[in-house]
C-alpha cells in the first residue's frame, strides 16, 4: 500500500463520526456497528501499512503525501500533509487496534443507553483525530490533530452531560488542556520565526543552527503541551475526574489516545532535545516526579477507576522520564507506551466488567470475592495486574526494568537518584495494583445484599481477553534482540553504551521491590479484615493521597482565586475607570449641551437684544483700548 494508505487511516472514523452525527436518529439502531465497522477498517489499513513498511528498505520506509496547501500566508506556508513512517506506525496501530477493541466491547456496555449512536461518533472522532496528530507531517497539522482530540475527550468525558460531575470534570479537562495548548502554540510560533517553517523536516535540519537558549525555550513549551495531554505534574489534575465518563473512554484516553500524545511530542521533536540539554532536564523532573505523584495517589483510592487513573498518571510519568534520558531512551519510551496501552486498557475494560455486575458500583470497599463469579474478568484482569507491576515474563517486565535500567545508566548521583525514584515506583505500583486485585477479587463479599454479580456478554469479555494476550506477548517484542530500538532507530536514533549498573543487578532489585509492595499489601488487606468505609484517622500522608496530593488545592491557591481577584480588579477598573471616564466625557458634554441650548429661545427679541448687547461691549471695549 502507498500513500493512500494514510489518508484512510484517519478519514474513516471520521467519516463514521461524520455519519453519525449528521444523520440524526436515522441511525440509532445500527449506528454503533457503522462506527465499529469504520475503526476495524482503519485498524485493517493500519497492519496492511506496517506490512508493506516492513516489505521496504529502511531508506524508503518512510512516506510522504501532500493534499493541499492549507495555509499559503506570505513567508508561513503551510500543506496539509502526512508522513508515514516507522514511530508514526506504531501509533497507528495502538490507536486502530486497541481502539476497535474498545469500540467492540461498547457495544455491550452501552447497549442500554439511548444516545448509544452520539457515543460512537464521538469515540470515532477521537480515533481520528489522534490519527491526524500522529500521522502529520508538520507542527500545524499535529496541532489541528491536537485540538480534535481535546474536543473529542470534552465530549467523551461529559458524555452524560445530565449529570453534573461529568459535565464539571469535561469542563475542568477541557479547561487545563488548554494552558498546555497555549504552550504548543506559543512553541509554534517560535519555531517558526526561528526557523521560518513549521514543517518536521525543515525544522529539525535547521535545529543545528540554533542558539542553545532558543532550542531551551522551544523544548519547555512543548513539554508545557506535554503535561497538558499526557497529566503530567504540574498540569494532571484533570485525569481523576475524567473518570466520570462512561468506562470505555476512560480505557480509550489512558491507553491508546490522549495520555500518550505527549509523549509522541517529545519522541518527535527529538533532534530539537537532542540539543537543549535543559530542556531535556526539566523533562527527566517532570517525567520523575509524576511517576511518585501518581503512585502515592493509586494507594489511597477506594475507586477502582481513580485508583486505576493514577496508575496511569505514573505509568506515563515513566514514559516522560524515558524520552529524557534522549537517544538512550526514546525507544524505551514507546516500548513501555505499547505494552501499556494492552494491559491498561485490559485493565480498565474489566473494571467496566466489574462495575457492570456490580450495579456500577465503583468503590471497591464494597467488592470481595468477585473471582468466583466473574472468573474470565479476573483471569484477564490478573494478568493484566501482573504485567503492570512487571512479573516476568509478562510485557511489562520488559519495558519497566529497561526504563529502570537505563535510569541508573544515566551516572553519578543522578543515575542513583532516577534509579531509586524508578525502584520506589515500581515497589508503590506493586503496592496499589496488587490492593486493587485483593479488594476487588479476594476476601468475603462485602457488597449489599441485593447485588447478583454476573460475568459480562462475550461483546465485553472477548476483547478482554485479546488486550489480556498482548499484555502476555507484547514481551516478544523487546526479547527478540531489541527489535523495537532497531525499528524506531531511524526517527529517534540509538544509542548503545556498557551498562553502570549490570541489568541482572537492575532485575534483581526491581523484582525485590515488587515482591515487597505485594507482601506488604498482601498484610494490610488479606490478612486483616477489610472495612466497608475508609477509616476516618490516617496519617498525613494518606490523607493528603485521598486528596491527590492537594492538586487542586495548590490550583486554587496559586491560579483561580488570585485569577478571580485579578478579573475583578480588572471588572472594576474596567467599569469605574474606563467606563467612567468615557461615560463622564458624553455626561459632561450633554449638561454643557442642555445649559447651551437655553440661550436658543426663537424670539426675535431676544436675538436683538443680544446682539445690541454684543455691539455695546464691542463698542467699549474699542473705546477701552483708545483711552489706554
Amino acid at each position: 500500500m502507498g500513500t493512500a494508505s494514510m489518508w484512510l487511516l484517519p478519514l474513516l472514523p471520521l467519516a463514521g463520526a461524520a455519519f453519525l452525527l449528521l444523520t440524526g436518529r436515522l441511525a440509532d439502531r445500527w449506528g454503533h456497528y457503522l462506527a465499529t465497522g469504520a475503526a476495524l477498517a482503519s485498524f485493517a489499513v493500519a497492519v496492511a501499512a506496517f506490512f508493506a513498511m516492513v516489505g521496504r528498505a529502511d531508506a524508503d520506509r518512510a512516506l510522504h503525501a501532500e493534499a493541499f496547501r492549507w495555509i499559503p500566508a506570505g513567508d508561513l506556508q503551510v500543506a496539509f500533509a502526512f508522513q508515514l513512517d516507522q514511530l508514526s506506525i506504531c501509533f497507528a496501530l495502538l490507536i486502530t487496534g486497541v481502539g476497535s477493541l474498545i469500540h467492540v466491547y461498547s457495544l455491550g456496555y452501552m447497549s442500554h443507553d439511548p444516545d448509544r449512536r452520539r457515543f460512537f461518533a464521538y469515540l470515532n472522532l477521537f480515533l481520528a483525530a489522534m490519527l491526524v496528530l500522529v500521522l502529520a507531517d508538520n507542527y500545524a497539522v499535529l496541532f489541528l490533530g491536537w485540538e480534535g482530540v481535546g474536543l473529542a475527550s470534552y465530549l467523551l468525558i461529559g458524555f452524560w452531560y445530565a449529570k453534573p460531575s461529568a459535565a464539571t470534570a469535561a469542563k475542568k479537562a477541557f479547561i487545563v488542556n488548554r494552558v498546555g495548548d497555549l504552550g504548543l502554540a506559543i512553541g509554534m510560533m517560535t519555531l517558526f520565526s526561528t526557523f521560518g517553517s513549521l514543517d518536521f523536516r525543515t525544522v529539525f535540519a535547521a535545529a543545528p543552527g540554533a542558539s542553545e537558549g532558543t532550542l531551551t525555550v522551544i523544548g519547555l513549551l512543548l513539554l508545557l503541551a506535554a503535561c497538558g495531554k499526557s497529566a503530567q505534574v504540574p498540569l494532571q489534575s484533570w485525569l481523576g475526574d475524567a473518570m466520570e465518563g462512561p468506562t470505555p473512554v476512560s480505557a480509550l484516553i489512558h491507553a491508546a489516545t490522549m495520555v500518550t500524545a505527549g509523549v509522541y511530542l517529545i519522541a518527535r521533536s527529538n533532534p530539537l532535545y537532542d540539543l537543549a540539554p535543559g530542556a531535556r532536564t526539566a523533562v527527566m523532573a517532570v517525567g520523575a516526579i509524576t511517576l511518585l505523584f501518581g503512585a502515592i495517589i493509586g494507594c489511597a483510592k477506594d475507586d477502582i477507576k481513580k485508583a486505576l487513573a493514577a496508575s496511569t498518571m505514573s505509568q506515563i510519568g515513566y514514559m516522560i522520564l524515558a524520552v529524557g534520558f534522549g537517544p538512550a531512551g526514546y525507544a524505551i519510551a514507546i516500548m513501555h507506551l505499547l505494552t501499556h496501552g494492552f494491559f491498561k486498557a485490559g485493565l480498565f475494560l474489566g473494571a467496566g466488567s466489574v462495575m457492570h455486575a456490580m450495579d456500577d458500583e465503583t468503590d471497591m470497599r464494597r467488592y470481595g470475592g468477585l473471582r468466583k463469579f466473574l472468573p474470565i474478568t479476573y483471569v484477564t484482569f490478573g494478568l493484566g495486574y501482573l504485567a503492570i507491576i512487571g512479573v516476568p515474563p509478562l510485557s511489562g517486565f520488559f519495558s519497566k526494568d529497561k526504563i529502570i535500567e537505563t535510569a541508573f545508566d544515566q551516572g553519578g548521583g543522578l543515575g542513583i537518584l532516577l534509579g531509586a525514584i524508578t525502584l520506589t515506583g515500581a515497589g508503590l505500583t506493586a503496592f496499589y495494583m496488587t490492593r486493587v486485585m485483593v479488594l476487588t477479587f479476594f476476601g468475603e463479599p462485602r457488597w449489599k445484599p441485593d447485588t447478583h454479580p454476573h460475568e459480562a456478554p462475550p461483546t465485553m469479555t472477548g476483547p478482554m481477553i485479546l488486550l489480556a494476550l498482548g499484555s502476555v506477548a507484547a514481551g516478544g517484542l523487546f526479547v527478540w534482540g531489541s527489535s523495537l530500538q532497531n525499528w524506531l532507530a531511524p526517527v529517534v536514533g540509538s544509542h548503545h553504551a556498557e551498562p553502570v549498573v549490570p541489568p541482572i543487578v537492575i532485575t534483581g532489585l526491581a523484582l525485590t521491590v515488587v515482591v515487597a509492595g505485594i507482601a506488604y499489601a498482601y498484610s494490610r488487606y488479606v490478612e486483616n479484615p477489610v472495612p466497608e468505609t475508609a477509616p476516618e484517622h490516617v496519617s498525613p500522608l494518606t490523607t493528603a493521597a485521598r486528596r491527590d496530593l492537594y492538586g487542586d488545592a495548590v490550583n486554587e491557591t496559586l491560579f483561580m482565586r488570585p485569577g478571580r481577584h485579578l478579573t475583578r480588579a480588572l471588572v472594576f477598573l474596567d467599569s469605574r475607570g474606563v467606563d467612567g471616564i468615557v461615560n463622564g466625557t458624553a455626561a459632561g458634554i450633554g449638561g454643557l449641551s442642555a445649559r447651551l441650548r437655553r440661550v436658543q429661545t426663537g424670539f426675535v427679541r431676544s436675538y436683538a437684544l443680544s446682539m445690541f448687547t454684543g455691539a455695546a461691549l464691542v463698542a467699549a471695549a474699542l473705546l477701552a483700548v483708545r483711552i489706554w
